[in-house]
């Protein structure tokens, strides 16, 4: 790549949408593989960024089996019982955006 301005973070690299066009699948694993930041500037100011995907996600089966071996209060578990009840409700399954 050419003309890479490196701002304060060295993991944050300043490059135009063009440059960024041309080596894509690099930005793109660079960001994954190194949790490097673009900025991409279109015009001299900056326009979009390409930032790692820094979420957690773990499933209800993850989850289950790193309580298993806690114990609770009962009070404590009853008051998590209820919240987790309550969260249910509010939450919707994710439908596929690309679907």
């Amino acid at each position: 790549m050419r003309k890479i301005r490196y701002s304060d973070s060295v993991k944050k690299k300043v490059i135009s949408v063009t440059e960024a066009a041309r080596n894509f699948a690099e930005c793109v694993n660079r960001v994954h593989y190194q949790n490097t930041t673009y900025v991409l500037l279109k015009n001299g100011s900056p326009f979009a960024r390409l930032v790692p995907d820094a979420e957690k996600k773990s499933s209800g089966l993850e989850v289950a089996r790193a309580l298993e071996g806690v114990t609770l209060p009962m009070a404590v578990a009853k008051a998590w019982h209820r919240d987790l009840k309550a969260a249910r409700k509010k939450l919707k399954s994710q439908r596929d955006k690309w679907q």
